[in-house]
């Protein structure tokens, strides 16, 4: 089944300045700037940008991790990215994860079969 949604179009955003605690579910792309606390669950799309303060437990289709900081497991379906300046402490676990040059990470990485 095809999205309705276009891949670059976001569906919500957690702008810089907003808090939020607990459990986030959606479809299609997500992403926040802000500071979230919880579970995020999705077969969509979830960018933490520049500025963002993510601390959670993390199961959606795609990661990307475009800076801030991030603390908590993430499990991907799809894929995992990591960009400069991005802080990231906890266990990946995707098909495919990508590091950029200059990630701080801390934790491990599993790369597993789709």
């Amino acid at each position: 089944m095809q999205s309705t949604v276009p891949d670059v179009e976001l569906t919500a955003l957690l702008g810089r300045g907003t808090r939020f605690e607990g459990k986030l579910s959606f479809d299609g792309r997500v992403r926040i700037d802000g500071a979230f606390v919880g579970e995020v669950r999705s077969e969509g799309v979830l960018v933490v940008g520049e500025g963002a303060q993510v601390q959670a437990e993390i199961a959606v289709s795609t990661l990307i991790v475009k800076g801030g900081t991030l603390r908590g497991n993430v499990q991907a379906t799809e894929s995992i990215e990591l960009y400069v300046p991005a802080q990231v402490v906890g266990n990946l676990r995707a098909p495919e994860i990508f590091m950029d040059r200059g990630v701080q990470f801390s934790g491990e990485c599993t790369i597993e079969p789709r």
